[in-house]
């Protein structure tokens, strides 16, 4: 998870000091709400290419409010179950979006 954060501190513009602290943050979240290792890496490529685009334009202020609102809207849909609503997206756009990415990620 350091390495990935680290990338994710250069792709968006910031000092990797604050990936470390985001990645100790969300690890110790996770861990302390009973959460699983898969969790706590697997948001941070798609969230590259979105943080990019908001620091650039907004500046680092709005990168923590962004991701606090992100932590709030992911404990109401765990609160309320809506996790299985992600069966309703069909393979071939789940496939196409990590290929989209992968492709953005490389072009970086």
């Amino acid at each position: 998870m350091v390495p990935e954060t680290v990338d994710f501190a250069f792709v968006v513009g910031v000092h990797p000091l604050v990936g470390f602290y985001a990645a100790l943050m969300l690890g110790l979240i996770t861990s302390l709400t009973g959460g699983r290792p898969g969790m706590i890496t697997g948001a941070t490529g798609p969230l590259a290419v979105v943080m990019v685009l908001l620091v650039s334009e907004n500046g680092i202020e709005y990168l923590f409010f962004t991701v606090v609102a992100m932590g709030v809207i992911q404990i109401i849909v765990g609160a309320f179950r809506l996790g299985d609503l992600i069966r309703m997206v069909p393979f071939p756009v789940m496939l196409g979006f990590v290929n989209g990415l992968a492709i953005s990620q490389r072009a970086n």
